[in-house]
């Protein structure tokens, strides 16, 4: 499998493997051994879904050590993590709506791990096993919120704050990645997933010691420096190395 994405047509929702722009579908378990008619699927009519419906969206936040330095926090000592609800999340192509007009409400590109088996207390050396791909995110924030109260969940959680996707990609290694923003076509965040404080496999490890993990769960791994404010008509697009871009724009 390469990459993934989750499609619907009337009331069937199904998964396909996406190949130059052709889609074949599906057959089977996702996230346990598939395999894929040979013929395409027409694309006429089909709508692109988030590429996953986790049961939890668990955010890291200050993962990079520059967006911690430019928020003015000192660098966490293990992971800091929070839930966004799943009800935030949305699909390339679909609009961000900011939900008060006089709060400033910032953008945040970010690499997501998909989760593919369950696990518990998995070690950072075995955590690769339990992951299924990488895809594109944001983990949209209203600050005026954020910064007037003490749990983060909030201001991260309302509705189109989690763009996802707009794929899943299976074969790739998550640790020299570039990671960019593009704002209206201006670059505003652009560093390498190299810089994480805290890397894939050990945020999938420290998680695991906490709570277990299924299928489809999503990781936002953290965002770099160069986050900024969004208003209405933006276009935002998260550009990451190997993965298709994702694009949305603010309503």
């Amino acid at each position: 499998m390469a990459a993934i994405g989750r499609f619907q047509r009337g009331e069937e929702i199904f998964y396909a493997k996406v190949v130059d722009g052709e889609l074949f579908k599906l057959k089977g378990d996702v996230f346990g051994s598939p395999s894929f008619e040979k013929k395409p699927t027409p694309a006429k009519g089909l709508k692109l879904l988030t590429p996953v419906a986790p049961s939890k969206v668990i955010a890291v936040g200050l993962n990079y050590s520059d967006h911690a330095r430019e928020s003015g926090l000192e660098l966490p000592k293990e992971p800091l993590f929070w839930f966004k609800a799943p009800t935030s999340l949305i699909p390339d192509g679909a609009k961000i709506e900011i939900p008060f007009a006089n709060h400033r409400v910032d953008f945040e590109a970010e690499l997501a791990v998909v989760i593919g088996r369950r696990v518990r207390n998995v070690t950072p050396a075995a955590a690769a096993r339990y992951i299924f791909g990488y895809t594109g995110a944001q983990d949209i924030s209203d600050r005026t919120i954020q910064h007037s109260e003490s749990q983060w969940a909030r201001a991260k959680s309302f509705d189109t704050f989690t763009p996802l996707g707009p794929y899943i990609e299976t074969k790739i290694d998550p640790h020299d990645l570039s990671i960019q923003l593009f704002q209206n076509g201006q670059l505003r965040q652009n560093s390498n997933t190299s810089q994480l404080i805290f890397n894939c496999f050990h945020l999938v490890s420290f998680i695991s010691t906490n709570m277990t993990l299924l299928p489809g769960d999503i990781i936002l791994t953290g965002t770099p420096s160069g986050v900024g404010p969004i208003q209405s008509a933006d276009r935002l697009e998260v550009r990451i190395q190997g993965l298709a871009p994702l694009v949305n724009t603010v309503k």
